[in-house]
């Protein structure tokens, strides 16, 4: 299983935390979400058929996309 934790910029409520929660949840091979207001920080563990790839891609599609490092 991977887990990857970082920043989503456009997170300003919990109202957005719940839309990240519920979109990326709907990813085949996504176990876990969690997305913190305060830091705007969300957690993700996946495995296949699940990847990076695509939960970047399912966040960019509703305006939520990762901070670049």
């Amino acid at each position: 299983m991977e887990k990857k934790t970082f920043k989503v910029p456009n997170i300003g409520c919990n109202g957005c935390a719940n839309a990240i929660k519920g979109e990326l949840g709907d990813v085949d091979g996504v176990k876990t979400v969690d997305a913190v207001v305060d830091s705007k920080m969300v957690t993700v563990e996946y495995d296949s058929p699940a990847s990076w790839e695509k939960i970047v891609a399912t966040l960019t599609e509703i305006d939520y996309a990762p901070e670049q490092a």
